[in-house]
């Protein structure tokens, strides 16, 4: 019976419930109960059983798919994992095959329904473990959020974190952080503040800050995100009762009493943002925010703080919605040659007996800075997407086809040589094994000598030969070119007569970036 042994751990240990271990105790429990197994090992160390997302259950998984064994065995339930969903996906996966599944510390046999019911059951409970553990953890984080110290992370712009110890109940000694303020970078806080209030708009607070080269901490542009972030982060606040009144009638939970909030200190809000690995940040909604006042200073009246939140949420909810414009053909590919930033797309006034308004394509830093930073002429968008169409054509025209396949002839022809390599490389290191065999069986002093040369030449030989080696992924190369020569003849043959969001997909397809000097532009089409 062929079997296969899934082992997983979180972190590397020799103990206990070790991948060794767990493979060992699999291979006795199977080999006791059906017979002289062979077994097929798959191995994730230093992998959660939060999701599947681990190199070798997914290798085994499609092996499952392949059929390549009758039965999956593994030390205890939760090794697959601990989510009730993606278990019974598995499962149902295995059952769909005809694969057993067997876990051998509960000692489950899902060829039977109630070794699948008691499967399921297990897994719930598998399930509820990691979520207890997991509500532990966050209490113990927001009770420490309760004190107002800094948990950690990138401290926000203005200050830096600052060790500081105390002494616990026990008396002994601790540390934790704190904010700890930097000049500087508080005054331009301070200025942002100001100047929004002024303007009432992020769009003229950014241009503000680009005409008067006011930078951030990292010496790069202000931009509209990272003006908003500064603005709503309530760590610049004074606690006071402006901003007590704000985050009470928004349902937040504030962990000191309203007369604590006297404005001697900053607030310290927490939980505020949902993180999931691979996916944006998101704000969670106020009423899950937790509200604390910190140990270090505020910078803005809370009554500022709170104008500003106001302004915010009013200009958001009249700002038009941002819909997908089908005159953006070239968005994402056209740059500024002088500044290097995007070029976006404007609309100007309206075309004749039409609803419809010509536009152009105008240098966001110029926009920005309203000319003070670029001063690059603007495109007009309907001639400029006809002209990289056209012009693309002529490049396909000209041997664009013809360097592809050229391209992908000398990926083999290297490939041919690598070959021829590798076949000299493995016969040298054959002729240094049979070398040093002859070696140990021979105690003459001049043959070993003279086995001791040649071993030394095939191995400088061999050093030679792998420095020849191109390294890289003939493979993956080839098919590359394969799938771009498709997207050259796609566009070749297709982009007259598709609807205009088509003909966008279609040049992104082959074109890399597109340059505006202000003379001519310069397309570059993915490297061949």
């Amino acid at each position: 019976m062929k079997i296969a042994i899934y082992s997983r751990k979180s972190k590397f240990t020799g103990k206990g419930e070790s991948i060794q271990n767990q493979i060992e105790m699999c291979k006795e429990y199977c080999n006791k109960h059906f017979g002289q197994c062979e077994f097929i090992i798959y191995e994730d160390e230093g992998f959660s059983g939060g999701n599947t997302d681990r190199p070798q259950y997914k290798r085994m998984m499609e092996d499952v798919r392949k059929k390549k064994f009758q039965a999956v065995a593994c030390y205890r339930l939760d090794r697959i994992s601990r989510n009730v969903s993606d278990f019974s996906q598995t499962l149902e996966e295995l059952n769909n095959k005809n694969i057993a599944f067997i876990s051998i510390n509960e000692q489950f046999d899902t060829s039977t329904p109630m070794g699948r019911a008691m499967t399921y059951i297990a897994s719930v409970f598998a399930q509820l473990e990691r979520e207890t553990i997991a509500e532990r953890v966050r209490d113990n984080m927001l009770q420490l959020a309760r004190s107002g110290r800094w948990l950690g992370g990138i401290a926000p712009t203005g200050y830096k974190s600052e060790p500081i110890t105390y002494l616990d109940s026990n008396m002994k000694e601790k540390k934790m952080y704190k904010l700890s303020p930097v000049k500087q970078e508080l005054e331009v806080v301070k200025l942002i503040y100001k100047k929004y209030l002024e303007f009432q708009s992020l769009s003229q607070l950014e241009t503000y800050c680009l005409q008067n080269n006011i930078r951030t901490v990292n010496n790069r542009d202000f931009q509209k995100y990272t003006l908003r972030t500064i603005l709503t982060n309530p760590v610049y606040s004074k606690a006071d009762q402006s901003v007590y009144n704000y985050f009470y009638s928004r349902e937040a939970q504030i962990c000191n009493n309203k007369n604590e909030f006297t404005g001697k200190y900053g607030i310290m809000a927490y939980n505020k943002n949902l993180v999931k690995k691979g996916q944006s940040v998101k704000t969670k909604n106020m009423d899950e925010w937790i509200i604390a006042i910190g140990k270090h200073k505020g910078i803005i009246e809370g009554s500022e703080w709170v104008m500003v939140q106001n302004t915010l949420n009013k200009n958001k909810s009249l700002a038009p919605r941002q819909g997908t414009s089908a005159a953006a053909m070239l968005s994402g590919l056209l740059y500024c040659k002088n500044c290097g930033n995007f070029m976006r797309v404007k609309y100007g006034q309206k075309k004749k007996n039409s609803d419809e308004r010509h536009y152009y394509y105008v240098c966001s830093m110029k926009d920005n800075s309203r000319g003070s930073r670029c001063n690059m002429k603007n495109l007009k968008g309907e001639d400029t997407d006809q002209y990289v169409i056209e012009k693309l054509k002529e490049m396909i025209e000209s041997g664009i086809l013809k360097d592809i396949d050229n391209a992908k002839k000398n990926i083999e022809d290297k490939k041919k040589i690598n070959k021829n390599v590798y076949d000299k490389i493995t016969a040298n290191e054959k002729a240094i094994e049979n070398l040093l065999k002859q070696l140990s069986q021979n105690e003459n002093e001049t043959v070993a000598k003279y086995i001791f040369s040649e071993i030394e030449k095939l191995d400088k030989e061999n050093k030679e030969l792998k420095s020849k080696l191109d390294k890289y992924d003939s493979e993956t190369n080839i098919t590359n070119l394969e799938l771009f020569k498709e997207a050259v003849v796609r566009f070749y043959e297709s982009i007259d007569g598709v609807p205009y969001e088509q003909k966008r997909n279609l040049i992104q397809g082959i074109v890399k970036r597109i340059e505006w000097d202000g003379k001519d532009l310069h397309i570059d089409i993915f490297d061949i």
